[in-house]
């Protein structure tokens, strides 16, 4: 990787790149599953959706715990490298950290919102985000275990499109 043209930017340059680097990040995923539902159907792209995230989440978690030096396990490292987890940037995350616990709660999902705007609607990502979150947490300790309180298809009040817990086993 040649990061030569990243050493020629101020801070605010650089941070400007980090919110192009993020924004694009998201533009990819969404390309990506469009795409796969027009040529593979719904079921197949949320299937692919959630063997992909389920081997980038556990990557991503160690990515960050190396390049950021978190040592801490258990579900205070976990919330230490998921604040830093591109997704929790770009969605807002709501990470609530309770005696025991940790819940995150998912507010507002551009996703699904962009989905109805368009008159679509939701796609099943509830086992995209177990995969996801279940990576991610076994990256940083074996012990967190993942708790769907509730995703897409469930049910969700306007507020809450999904909502997850994490504990120690």
């Amino acid at each position: 990787m040649d990061t030569t043209a990243l050493n020629q930017l101020d801070e605010a340059g650089v941070r400007r790149y980090a919110e192009f680097l993020l924004w694009h990040y998201k533009v990819v995923d969404a390309f990506w599953f469009i795409y796969a539902t027009e040529r593979h159907g719904q079921p197949a792209a949320e299937k692919l959706n959630e063997q992909v995230w389920g081997r980038v989440g556990g990557m991503a978690a160690k990515d960050l715990v190396a390049r950021f030096g978190i040592h801490e396990k258990g579900l205070e490292g976990f919330v230490r490298a998921l604040r830093l987890y591109p997704w929790t940037l770009l969605i807002g995350y709501r990470i609530e950290e309770r005696d025991h616990e940790v819940v995150i709660t998912v507010p507002s999902c551009p996703s699904q919102e962009a989905r109805l705007a368009r008159g679509l609607g939701e796609y099943v990502c509830k086992e995209m985000h177990r995969a996801e979150f279940e990576s991610f947490a076994r990256a940083i300790d074996e012990r967190i275990r993942v708790e769907c309180v509730l995703a897409p298809p469930d049910p969700h009040p306007p507020d809450c499109f999904c909502q997850w817990r994490f504990t120690l086993a």
